[in-house]
């Protein structure tokens, strides 16, 4: 079991075998003064860059991203156990959104003409200032510059708060960009603890916040930006549902379920934790999708081929164990898994629940491991009102075969995101969010890029 650590550390942990990796003191106050001195004075300067310098900046953070790929790959499993292929496909999918803003991202920040007659008014996306990020330990490496590719573009600087438990992998990718070229301070890592990230907020020098994490973290920092009237962006917790109409392509959809509930063991905001299917066709998924469950790899996620690695953390472990446990004893159906592996490591069996209804813990709140909830719906109608059924509405799915039905269905699906015949998924190309406590505000596509910019209107009279 994870020993006790000291406040005054974040702790880095090999989550399969449980061995401290290192120690990294939290920032002193004068330490977190010094990093918003150091992102302001890169802000000053890379404000008045031209666009063309960085878009050759971003150009060049690609090809070192894809140069450090095995190395960041690795460091991700040692410090959270992704299992190493899914690693090395998260530092490419970097990679590949670095060259998207490059080539599309000066379109979006140019100057923008108005609907005033005569050309006497227009529209600029001008920098706002240095923002605070304050990340996540799931996505190390995609979700820090899913955020920070679009806001240095528009021309802003970037302190990263990373999670504690993954400061190696946020140091390294620190060390990656500069390689690249980034000017020093221009992305900026402070290994602030809760005093330390409201000092920055509070700091004249953040101009605003985003924020990826739990509601309670998201609240907390929302709350502070608030005080502070600093915009800020939340991208929290989630719940998606995951429909299955009954005119469906079952294995196609047996597939995408697989993909988007145990992709990175389980530990995604967007992710099909809740799976609805029309009561026609739920025993034919439910088999299929059992059965390839027990088909995933588990084991040593330092080996290709491995599906189900550790989970990051052992609280969260247990706090998963808790969950499925309560939704049990609540009468659901344990299909598959239910339990902690035995032996070294952090493991948690892949769990398939069945009979899964409102009101049981694992439908009401958001699992973030490998857990499958299935739940049976009587049609299309009753399946899309036990999707709204949640304090959530980050992404979900819907699987039919009938086009134009299903993008009826998904107008009415509460979420930011509803991704039809696929399982949920980031993309630059279009925006990610979500709605009700999952957050507000975009990122990704122009959505994201103008998030943080000042929207100037320019009006002229001769």
């Amino acid at each position: 079991m994870m020993k006790n650590v000291s406040s005054a550390a974040a702790v880095s942990r090999n989550p399969a075998t449980g061995d401290e990796l290192a120690r990294y003191p939290f920032a002193s106050g004068d330490e977190v003064d010094s990093a918003l001195a150091l992102t302001d004075s890169a802000f000053q300067r890379w404000r008045h860059s031209a666009i063309s310098e960085r878009v050759t900046l971003l150009r060049n953070v690609a090809g070192a991203l894809r140069q450090q790929a095995r190395e960041l790959a690795e460091m991700m499993t040692r410090e959270m156990g992704k299992p190493v292929d899914q690693g090395l496909a998260e530092v490419e999918k970097s990679a590949g959104l670095c060259e998207w803003y490059a080539e599309h991202g000066p379109t979006f920040l140019q100057r923008e003409p108005t609907l005033v007659e005569g050309n006497k008014a227009f529209v600029d996306y001008l920098p706002l200032g240095p923002v605070l990020s304050v990340m996540p330990w799931n996505f190390p490496i995609w979700q820090v510059l899913r955020g920070a590719v679009p806001i240095l573009l528009a021309g802003n600087s970037y302190l990263l708060k990373p999670a504690p438990n993954v400061m190696g992998c946020a140091l390294l990718l620190q060390k990656t960009l500069i390689g690249a070229g980034v000017p020093e301070g221009l992305f900026a890592v402070v290994n602030a603890d809760n005093d330390g990230v409201a000092q920055a907020i509070n700091d004249r020098r953040i101009a605003a916040v985003t924020v990826t994490g739990s509601v309670r973290a998201g609240a907390a920092i929302a709350a502070l930006s608030g005080a502070a009237i600093k915009k800020c962006v939340l991208e929290l917790g989630g719940s998606d549902a995951f429909i299955v109409l009954a005119d469906a392509d079952i294995d196609a959809a047996v597939k995408g379920a697989i993909a988007g509930r145990f992709m990175n063991n389980g530990q995604l905001c967007i992710s099909a934790k809740r799976i609805i299917v029309e009561a026609s066709v739920f025993d034919a998924f439910r088999d299929k999708f059992v059965n390839a469950v027990k088909e995933m790899k588990i084991g040593d996620p330092r080996e290709p081929g491995t599906w189900i690695g550790p989970m990051a953390r052992y609280d969260l472990r247990d706090e998963l164990d808790a969950q499925v446990q309560a939704t049990l004893k609540e009468g659901a159906t344990l299909l598959l898994g239910g339990h902690v592996l035995p032996g070294e490591g952090n493991y948690y069996a892949p769990t398939v629940l069945s009979g899964v209804k409102p009101g049981m813990t694992s439908f009401a709140q958001e699992l973030f491991g490998p857990v499958a909830s299935l739940i049976e719906a009587d049609d299309a109608e009753h399946a899309v009102a036990m999707a709204n059924d949640s304090e959530f509405g980050l992404g979900g799915s819907l699987w039919s075969r009938d086009l134009a039905v299903a993008q009826k269905l998904a107008s009415r699906i509460e979420t930011g995101g509803v991704f039809i015949n696929s399982p949920s998924f980031s993309d630059p190309r279009v925006p990610i969010g979500g709605v009700k406590k999952s957050g507000f505000g975009r990122e990704l596509s122009h959505f994201g890029l103008r998030e943080f910019t000042n929207t100037q209107t320019v009006w002229m009279e001769e």
